[in-house]
């Protein structure tokens, strides 16, 4: 009965891991040409948004470090 126990258990966390391996889904199949040039549009946007978000990162003004100890001494 242990041994059917621990098979069991062994079983059931392996098909997670399985399940994952079995490459179905929407990886799994081939790409129109379609597809691809609405992949590459995506890519550019991707990047065009990237490049707005470093932007607006390096607009952010540097902040002194914080001295919570500053009134004490």
């Amino acid at each position: 009965m242990r041994a059917f126990l621990v098979a069991l258990i062994i079983t059931l966390l392996v098909l997670p891991a399985y399940a994952q391996r079995m490459g179905g889904g929407k990886g799994g199949g081939k790409q129109n040409p379609a597809a691809s040039a609405a992949s590459d549009e995506q890519k550019r946007k991707n990047a065009q948004q990237e490049k707005d978000y470093k932007s607006a990162l390096d607009r952010i003004p540097d902040k002194k470090p914080a001295d919570p100890w500053s009134n004490m001494r």
